[in-house]
């Protein structure tokens, strides 16, 4: 019986997409790469109505999923300005992030590449739309229970996944996340 080895997503890139961007492309510097990946979700609509201990405890609840989702602690982001009509004051919690950049990026990529979009409820690929101009892709996980580092708690909530990537063109970028294994569709 032979041993499977396993080979992380970042040595993957390194060894086997590289070289063959960097033939199509023609120069090793052009090839695109991943920067970062930004996870964000806002907490807004999940407070509202709600007292400060509530709130707490749903800050709380979230914050720890996150932190076990992407192994890294987030952080709380807070309202710049006061804006009424969304009973909105300034310095008040309206979101949590996380950054992830190096080893950390790469494992979070591959557990969503290979966990999280399939086990997505009524998951049929990322459209090539999500893709802005420059290349980054922005998709939503709707649901964070699909994660297995999730805790069994009765809130679900959803989060926003977007990776900076460095590419000259769109296609580029295409091209690297369909070789990384995003499942991309046209559309």
């Amino acid at each position: 019986m032979s041993k499977m080895q396993k080979t992380s997503l970042k040595e993957k890139i390194e060894k086997e997409i590289v070289p063959e961007l960097t033939k199509k492309v023609g120069n090793k510097m052009a090839v695109p790469k991943i920067e970062k990946i930004v996870v964000n979700t806002g907490i807004g609509k999940m407070t509202v109505g709600k007292t400060s201990k509530e709130i707490e405890k749903i800050q709380k609840i979230i914050l720890n999923d996150l932190a076990l989702i992407c192994g890294q602690k987030p952080v709380l982001t807070k309202a710049k300005k006061s804006e009424a009509a969304f009973k909105l004051r300034e310095g008040m919690p309206i979101g949590v992030k996380v950054v992830l950049r190096g080893k950390r990026m790469y494992d979070f990529l591959g557990r969503v590449i290979h966990i999280a979009l399939p086990r997505s409820r009524d998951f049929q690929g990322i459209s090539e739309k999500s893709l802005d101009q420059q290349g980054n892709l922005t998709f939503p996980i709707k649901e964070h229970i699909v994660f297995p580092e999730s805790t069994d708690s009765d809130l679900i909530f959803g989060f926003e996944i977007t990776l900076r990537i460095k590419a000259n063109k769109k296609e580029e970028a295409i091209e690297l996340l369909k070789l990384i294994g995003f499942p991309i569709k046209h559309g």
